[in-house]
């Protein structure tokens, strides 16, 4: 493969399909828009089959779409072109100072949480909040940066529940979805929604008839397959920002506001076991 994405891309364009053409037609007219879209997404956009996507990956010689996203975010540096202000808020210059640097970074992380509120639905809240308020079990899971989130979430409900459980390991994660019951709730964190994991820990656990609640960025990955309700958080991100922290704020806010709503609906409980909480803590304050 060319060293440039963009370059191998055009190369083999008149050795592709009709739907191969088609697809390289929208990735090079949209390069920096597709870095930002599930495969799902570009799918749709594109009119063509996710099937076709992968071929596509294979023929430039890549391992998948995640690779061709990563790809496009290299080549998108390379032309060192400035992203518009609708992809991504706050691009760092390099000649920028630490001022303005800052400046930007506080106008991103804005952005995502006002992102996150307007893309707050009542009715797929509501449902999450009675998910979580009736269960025996909620299992917090997530990978890489996610289980990190997921690991929020668990420290921020066990103030006031001891139901919250998060496990690390993903193996772990796939033997606990595989007990689960009817009465056990899935709180999973995936920005992307298209990880491998996504299907070999939630298959087992939608089997068992757990209910699942899905964080994440795409409403129509994968993971959204399997979701009973669906909660959207702000920020773009692109492959080389990974774990970005304006992601982590848009799913901060997420779980702030469940925990809120949770201990609405579950209020004597909640004040009592944070009481029990805050004063087991205070010993260990100096």
């Amino acid at each position: 493969m060319e060293t440039n994405i963009l370059h191998a891309i055009s190369s083999r364009y008149n050795f592709l399909t009709k739907s191969g053409k088609k697809l390289a037609d929208y990735v090079l007219t949209n390069k920096f828009r597709v870095q930002y879209m599930s495969i799902s997404s570009l799918a749709e956009h594109s009119q063509v089959s996710e099937a076709t996507i992968t071929r596509f990956c294979k023929d430039l010689g890549i391992s998948g779409y995640n690779s061709l996203k990563l790809e496009l975010a290299k080549a998108n540096v390379a032309l060192n072109h400035e992203f518009d202000s609708s992809m991504e808020i706050g691009t760092i210059a390099e000649s920028d100072s630490f001022t303005t640097i800052c400046k930007k970074l506080f106008s991103r992380n804005v952005a995502a949480l006002r992102e996150t509120l307007e893309l707050i639905d009542e009715v797929n809240c509501e449902k999450a909040v009675q998910f979580l308020s009736n269960a025996n079990h909620v299992y917090c899971f997530g990978q890489g940066s996610s289980n990190v989130m997921a690991k929020e979430a668990w420290a921020r409900f066990s103030t006031i529940t001891p139901n919250f459980i998060h496990i690390e390991d993903s193996h772990m994660q796939t033997m606990a979805a595989s007990l689960c019951t009817p009465s056990d709730v899935i709180l999973f964190f995936s920005y992307s929604g298209s990880t491998k994991d996504v299907s070999d820990i939630l298959t087992p656990a939608k089997h068992a008839g757990a209910r699942v609640i899905l964080i994440t960025h795409f409403s129509n990955s994968p993971a959204a397959a399997f979701a009973d309700s669906i909660l959207l958080c702000g920020s773009k991100e692109n492959p080389l920002q990974s774990g970005s922290i304006a992601a982590k704020l848009g799913q901060l806010f997420i779980i702030d506001y469940l925990f809120h709503q949770y201990c609405k609906y579950k209020k004597s409980i909640c004040v009592d076991n944070l009481d029990k909480t805050s004063s087991a803590i205070s010993s260990k304050l100096l």
